[in-house]
């Protein structure tokens, strides 16, 4: 970008934006969106079809540390909701999951253990930066009795390999413009992409129902509690959304740009023009 060979690059790494930013030629785009990246744990495989070890996993994680040093501050701590801020029907589930070390501790007691030791499968395919935040994870969740093994796999075909596969791994989602698109394709209980595997038989009747409810605030109310079990019950870590941030040569024209997914919505190339030769 710097040497003109090319004029875009989505998903700009985060460490080289402030060189980019001191080239007089070279604009970053940020766009606060829908996107969210996840540990899914798979809640038919032992132990994390326990909602309490599912619940220790939540507390023993500190997701500001993790947006402030592997994404600079671009990204917003997540609260194990994939329903984002800027979404109609969006509701904050209580409380906010954040670093608790007592709290984990308690719900690995709960489900009857001192002591929990866990593979997390990663790789930057998943989301740049997914091994380093796994690193950040193994250290908080020593502190709530939680040994976390990361192993490290291989970037090829990671998502034909590990995504679906594996007890525990990292995921990317580039989220959905309504709730009921996000949750049924990421949780209701028969999507082949229920990264979880997590069959909630309330979740998925209050999915149905809302669909055919007219009532602005009975809709609400059930897209609320869908949001508070996927915060209690569900088997996917949500910790944060992220930005989309990307670095473009000013000879690029474009309007405002979209916050449903990276590269303007996937619709850069309809949108965007030659502002200059």
């Amino acid at each position: 970008l710097s040497t003109g060979e090319v004029d875009y690059i989505g998903r700009a790494d985060l460490k080289t934006l402030g060189m980019l930013k001191r080239n007089p030629k070279i604009e970053i785009i940020e766009v606060t969106g829908y996107g969210h990246y996840t540990l899914p744990m798979n809640v038919t495989m032992a132990p994390f079809d326990n909602p309490d070890v599912r619940m220790a996993m939540k507390w023993a994680i500190n997701r500001q540390e993790i947006a402030d040093k592997i994404f600079l501050g671009h990204a917003t701590v997540a609260n194990d909701n994939p329903i984002a801020p800027a979404i109609k029907f969006y509701k904050n589930p209580e409380p906010q999951h954040r670093f608790d070390p007592e709290k984990a501790r308690h719900y690995l007691k709960k489900a009857g253990m001192e002591k929990l030791k866990v593979d997390l499968s990663v790789a930057d395919a998943a989301f740049a930066g997914a091994v380093d935040a796994a690193a950040l994870i193994r250290e908080t969740a020593a502190q709530c009795g939680i040994d976390v093994n990361v192993v490290r796999e291989a970037e090829d075909a990671y998502w034909d390999n590990i995504w679906l596969k594996k007890p525990w791994c990292a995921s990317y989602w580039s989220g959905r413009a309504t709730a009921d698109w996000m949750f049924t394709q990421a949780f209701a209980a028969e999507s082949s992409w229920n990264e979880s595997f997590w069959k909630n038989p309330r979740f998925n009747e209050l999915l149905v129902q809302a669909r055919a409810e007219t009532d602005e605030a009975k809709r609400a109310d059930m897209y609320g509690e869908m949001q508070q079990l996927t915060h209690d019950d569900g088997g996917s870590i949500v910790l944060v959304f992220n930005n989309f941030v990307s670095a473009k040569s000013k000879k690029l024209g474009h309007g405002d740009v979209a916050p449903n997914w990276e590269n303007d919505g996937l619709k850069m190339a309809e949108r965007w023009w030659m502002a200059e030769a």
